[in-house]
């Protein structure tokens, strides 16, 4: 997440499923509109004071993490009253009577959680990381994923990856190679939507020579 701090004019952002506990980085995207983290570890709602000042975040999926805790209520009341300007948490609606009654039965943030010296990415082998991956299919995962990235392509005017091709990626991949493959693929299909022409030109060209040599590496292994 930390390649956040770069990209001030990113607009939509897919971090799901990563194990991502700071949202710190994303304080200086001011274009960011959509902002997806569902299952990961943030466990404090005051992370949200990073997302406060983003004038144009329209859609959070913040399901799914420890902060949620355990009333529904609450968490939404308090995401809501921190950001009003959200049209759309958790995949529904945000309504005007919502919003009113934020105003009442949400928890107003005023400061950044306390420092963590964990960091971000994927976690060590934890019991609470082992049930989760009990839990979570490997379709659903990649359900999830390859719908967020084909939201980020069709954003960058590119076709949808099919899914047969998209599983191909890591059928047998460990739960966080598969993540780390995943978060690469959507922070490079981010990064061009930051290129000129000319900077598509050489990722263009680059990508073609990567591909001519697994394709030669292929023919030399049958």
């Amino acid at each position: 997440i930390s390649i956040c701090r770069d990209l001030p004019n990113i607009e939509v952002i897919t971090f799901s499923v990563n194990g991502i506990s700071d949202l710190e980085p994303l304080n200086q995207c001011q274009n960011l509109s959509e902002l997806y983290l569902r299952k990961n570890n943030i466990t404090s709602l005051n992370e949200l004071f990073y997302l406060k000042n983003l004038p144009r975040l329209r859609v959070l999926w913040l399901s799914e993490n420890p902060c949620c805790g355990s009333d529904p209520h609450r968490y939404r009341m308090t995401v809501l009253r921190n950001l009003p300007s959200l049209q759309k948490l958790d995949n529904q609606a945000v309504t005007e009577e919502e919003l009113s009654q934020a105003l009442v039965d949400g928890e107003e943030i005023t400061a950044p959680p306390a420092r963590r010296s964990v960091e971000n990415g994927c976690p060590e082998s934890t019991e609470s990381s082992a049930a989760e991956s009990t839990t979570e299919t490997e379709s659903e995962l990649l359900s999830f994923s390859l719908e967020e990235t084909n939201k980020i392509r069709e954003e960058l005017g590119m076709k949808p990856v099919p899914r047969d091709k998209f599983s191909s990626f890591s059928p047998r991949e460990t739960d966080c190679n598969r993540k780390k493959r995943n978060n690469v693929l959507n922070a490079i299909l981010l990064l061009m939507k930051e290129l000129d022409a000319e900077g598509l030109e050489i990722v263009q060209q680059t990508v073609g020579r990567r591909l001519q040599a697994f394709r030669k590496k292929e023919l030399q292994e049958e």
